[in-house]
């Protein structure tokens, strides 16, 4: 659970030697950091006005997660979106600044997320369902895709991964029902089939996964998420 809560937010331990069964504890942490942003959300709502609250409710999850997953979609978007080899995509996702691709992609991101948030009642139930569900499917992506570096932040982690956290997306799912109706539990289905996209194409143009990767597709899995729990019901 530290090595989860080390990996994924900005509490627990920093450093050591992580493993696979940090992946377990994902849609927990999942979980617990949706509530968190989903409260301060609920509560920006009731001090301010709605996009004053989604722009609160973003920092939050900026802060909580240390931009950790940020800083993969821009390295991810650096090194898919442009025409490069395999081997010239992950020297671009290791470098350390950002290029034209990973800043828009970054831009695009907090935008959506601001102006969705804005738009929705606020729900934290809704957020504890799509943040664990792009952490469940991100647990499960080291037990069915290779890892494409030789070393990296995930090479610690991937022996023995397990399989089953993709499994608890369609708890996910139900209570995403709970909290806002069918468009919720749609929402977290979309959502993660958008984040399986980021990995089949990672997997396309690098031969497998990378900690960035990981990253990104967190971020997208929440976004699009949100974009359909934002939609005319």
């Amino acid at each position: 659970m530290r090595d989860a809560l080390g990996l994924l937010t900005t509490l627990g331990r920093r450093g050591g030697q992580l493993n696979a069964r940090a992946f377990a504890w994902f849609p927990i942490v999942g979980a617990a950091i949706g509530a968190v942003v989903g409260t301060a959300w609920w509560l920006g709502n009731e001090w301010w006005t709605a996009s004053v609250a989604a722009g609160v409710a973003v920092v939050v999850d900026l802060g909580v997660t240390g931009m950790l997953h940020f800083d993969g979609l821009a390295d991810s978007a650096d090194g898919l979106l442009p025409h490069a080899t395999r081997e010239r995509r992950l020297d671009i996702m290791r470098a350390p600044d950002i290029g034209a691709f990973g800043a828009i992609a970054i831009g695009a991101t907090l935008i959506l997320r601001t102006v969705t948030l804005a738009s929705i009642e606020p729900s934290i139930l809704l957020l504890v369902a799509i943040w664990a569900a792009g952490r469940a499917l991100v647990a499960s992506v080291p037990a069915f895709v290779d890892y494409a570096r030789d070393d990296g932040i995930a090479s610690a982690m991937i022996d023995g991964a397990p399989r089953w956290p993709v499994l608890t997306v369609p708890l996910a799912a139900a209570i995403a029902w709970l909290a806002v109706g069918w468009l919720g539990a749609l929402a977290v289905g979309i959502g993660v089939l958008a984040g399986v996209g980021v990995v089949g194409l990672a997997r396309q143009r690098l031969g497998g996964f990378t900690g960035d990767v990981l990253g990104a597709t967190i971020v997208v899995t929440e976004t699009v998420a949100l974009l359909v729990a934002a939609g005319r019901s």
